[in-house]
């Protein structure tokens, strides 16, 4: 197997590199501490093309694969694991779905826009009492003429608040329960729409998170992304590509965190000596590095099964729920490297910490994402 990035993969990630620490890293923590969102700041996102990485190039993107998606998320996320967040619900959950499932007349229309940042896009699945039981969602599209009425509530949505451009999944025949299940376009200025509220995170902060309410919003057909009845194909897919693009941020997290505790470690001296030299300073290095690199190689194996195959349901569950883990892990022992100045807000540890949690909770629960691995291997008959 060859585990070498290509070339013009990594110079993508050197360019990010680049533009985060020149643009991002001076607002990073004016975003966790006002939960400031940058708009201006993801427009230049844009114009590094950095938005629209896997959506084709005839529609303004770069027309590159998930690894190279993933590349630029772990480097933006090393700086602000919030504001990779609201790149991958943008760049994936919503550009990335929509080049795979739209219509050349729906690509035309939004693909552009969300590529530049002119636009910005979210993706509205989860509600107050569908969580990780996603198909049970109550949000109902109900046929009007020659489009459909929606009603319902969103919960927990990225970017919901400021998005100008959200995927939509409702139930157009309940009876039928995951097999009524459509997938719609909702533009933010349709009537009937609005943010309900505007959610105050333990971490993550700076990437906008929202309640969104749908009041009998008139959507025309031609807005349906995909086939009537048939949105649980287009969410699983995109689950599966979600998990697998986003693993990318714990990547980050454990990437910054090991390398800041490296260099304390060879700086900070106690009783004489540097604390690199101590064996439990030592272990604790060991272990941040072997879960940075074993997460690393689950992910990476993970974007070619969904790039292949988005269907490709274990591979991406795995990846996540061990990345995510991992970097929780790797987040909190770092802070203990550091000791009181980790605890200390002068330093983004704490703040890494915290964006780490949400890993373990969005795009599927880990408790939920074990469940997926061990029936995948199991397989029929075990699904219940």
């Amino acid at each position: 197997m060859d585990f070498a990035v290509p070339p013009e993969i990594q110079e993508l990630g050197a360019a990010a590199r680049k533009f985060v620490h020149r643009d991002l890293a001076p607002l990073a923590d004016r975003m966790d501490r006002d939960d400031y969102f940058p708009r201006e700041l993801f427009r230049r996102l844009g114009d590094q093309g950095f938005l629209g990485m896997t959506v084709p190039t005839e529609y303004g993107g770069l027309g590159v694969g998930y690894l190279a998606q993933a590349v630029v998320l772990e480097e933006i996320a090393r700086v602000s694991p919030a504001l990779a967040l609201s790149v991958g619900a943008h760049a994936n959950l919503c550009a990335d779905n929509l080049a795979r499932n739209g219509t050349n007349h729906q690509k035309q229309t939004y693909l552009p826009g969300l590529v530049s940042g002119d636009r910005i896009g979210a993706l509205a699945l989860t509600e107050p009492s569908a969580g990780s039981d996603a198909v049970s969602l109550q949000t109902r599209a109900v046929r009007d003429g020659d489009g459909y009425r929606l009603t319902g509530t969103k919960q927990f949505i990225t970017n919901g608040p400021v998005a100008d451009l959200l995927i939509v999944y409702a139930k157009t025949e309940p009876a039928r329960a995951a097999h009524g299940i459509t997938a719609f376009l909702v533009e933010r200025s349709t009537p009937g729409f609005s943010v309900a509220k505007s959610l105050d995170k333990m971490g993550m902060r700076g990437s906008p998170t929202g309640e969104l309410a749908f009041d009998g919003c008139r959507i025309p057909a031609d807005q349906l992304l995909g086939k009537e009845n048939e949105g649980v194909g287009v969410m699983m897919s995109g689950l599966n590509v979600e998990r697998a693009v986003l693993a990318a941020i714990p990547l980050g997290i454990m990437d910054e965190c090991l390398e800041r505790s490296v260099k304390y470690s060879r700086e900070r001296e106690q009783f004489g000596k540097k604390i690199g030299e101590f064996q439990l300073i030592q272990e604790k290095l060991a272990n941040m590095y072997t879960d940075l690199e074993s997460s690393r190689l689950l992910v990476y194996a993970a974007l070619d099964s969904v790039q292949r195959d988005p269907r490709n349901a274990r591979e991406a569950a795995s990846a996540l729920t061990y990345a995510s883990e991992a970097s929780t892990r790797v987040a909190l022992a770092a802070i203990q490297i550091h000791g009181g100045y980790g605890y200390m807000r002068d330093l983004p540890l704490e703040r890494l910490a915290r964006d780490a949690k949400l890993l373990e909770i969005g795009a599927g629960t880990s408790e939920i994402r074990r469940l997926i691995v061990a029936r995948d291997l199991l397989g029929p008959g075990f699904d219940s």
